[in-house]
């Protein structure tokens, strides 16, 4: 009789375990679970993901440029040539065309479930550089997790240029140091431009989590006294995010390229991710075991953000690596001009090369600017093949680089 008046306790601590557990599961985020990304349907959630690069923060040397490695000196080179109103409508449509619904939907195609969208900060704010729009940035995110919502693909939203500079490298369009870790006023830009995209994308249920600053501190400057400042000030930035989202992930990159993990203390957020970025290593346990160990002594989990850049047999080889050890990945990148080494690989123009031959010229006073510049309305008609060549239809898709990843053009 015991246990039959205590039947009716066990019905509703069972249905308030499933409900409970339905909630948890039910709110259609991504989460964590331990060592584990965790799907809004309780599972295991394992990236496989491509960087969508040089969309949203030119680099140089995805124009073939040696010399213009940061966006604005990559700003410069196309205002000399073509002239500002010219460049002005040259970014819009680079913008426009980078990446498209169609790109979206190819990734999807491929088996990616995930792409990481690095950008520079000034697209959220009235100094872009190539721009005359306010805050540009904030329709091509609205784009891109609108597609990716309706292909169902995770977005990591990645700073990788930040007020200041947080790596003090052409990456990041520094000014050759990190300002951001001494400045007060660039730290609060930061920190507020996290906390409007998190007040924009708070219910966004394809928008995985935030990457808050891409390999900070380079490892040629002063680690030991900057590597105390950086995660005080990943702290201040989540808690900027955390007063507006408190549904999406927090991902954390190492000092020094995102390698680095000795800067970290205990977890101090239920939704963290830590991230890191091998480049050119070798592809044996013993390059990833650090970041195995830390992830077993805090109990969190740990994913790879990028990576790539090397013969298809090195990608193959530390793409099964990282599966072998249960890591989740992102390579790099999606799309750049004529190469083997990204998933699809954009036309040269007729003509580039003068654009190059300019770009990598001397041009530090304004007589050597005038030295240098192609003719102008050919340079014009080769940036607009350009912009016909990054369209999907016209680029050319790297198979190779796709079977390396374990996927393929489907």
């Amino acid at each position: 009789m015991a246990g039959l008046k205590r039947f009716p306790f066990i019905i509703a601590f069972i249905f308030c375990l499933m409900y409970t557990q339905s909630f948890s599961q039910g709110t259609g985020f991504v989460s964590t679970k331990g060592k584990k990304i965790i799907a809004p349907d309780g599972r295991e959630l394992f990236l496989k993901g491509i960087n969508v690069g040089n969309w949203l923060e030119p680099e140089g040397y995805m124009f073939k440029f040696k010399s213009a490695e940061s966006s604005r000196k990559i700003f410069e080179v196309f205002n000399e040539i073509i002239g500002p109103d010219a460049a002005e409508k040259f970014w819009n449509s680079f913008r426009k065309n980078y990446i498209t619904e169609r790109d979206i939907k190819f990734i999807k195609d491929c088996g990616f479930n995930s792409v990481r969208v690095p950008f520079d900060y000034k697209l959220f704010t009235g100094i872009d550089f190539s721009s005359s729009c306010s805050k540009p940035g904030f329709k091509m995110l609205d784009n891109i997790i609108g597609w990716c919502t309706k292909y169902k693909i995770y977005v990591v939203l990645d700073m990788h240029c930040a007020p200041g500079g947080q790596t003090g490298a052409n990456i990041d369009d520094s000014w050759g140091y990190p300002y951001l870790y001494e400045d007060a006023g660039s730290q609060n830009l930061t920190a507020n431009i996290w906390k409007e995209i998190a007040a924009r994308y708070k219910d966004k249920k394809y928008v995985l989590g935030y990457d808050l600053l891409n390999e900070p501190i380079a490892p040629y400057l002063d680690t030991e006294r900057l590597n105390a400042m950086l995660e005080p000030l990943y702290i201040k930035i989540t808690k900027a995010i955390r007063s507006e989202d408190k549904n999406h992930l927090i991902i954390l990159g190492g000092a020094q390229w995102d390698s680095n993990f000795k800067i970290f203390g205990k977890p101090f957020d239920p939704k963290l991710v830590y991230t890191f970025h091998k480049y050119w290593s070798d592809t044996t346990q013993s390059v990833i075991q650090e970041y195995i160990d830390f992830r077993d002594k805090y109990n969190v989990p740990i994913w790879l953000g990028e990576s790539g850049e090397n013969t298809m047999q090195w990608i193959e080889s530390f793409r099964r690596l990282l599966e072998k050890n249960d890591i989740g990945w992102c390579f790099w990148t999606y799309k750049r001009l004529d190469t083997d080494r990204s998933i699809v690989s954009i036309n040269q123009p007729e003509g580039y090369d003068k654009i190059i031959n300019c770009a990598d010229t001397n041009r530090q006073t304004f007589e050597e600017i005038r030295k240098a510049l192609p003719d102008r309305k050919a340079a014009a008609e080769t940036a607009s093949d350009y912009l016909s060549n990054i369209k999907f239809k016209n680029c050319k898709v790297n198979e190779k680089y796709l079977e390396a990843l374990g996927l393929k053009n489907n």
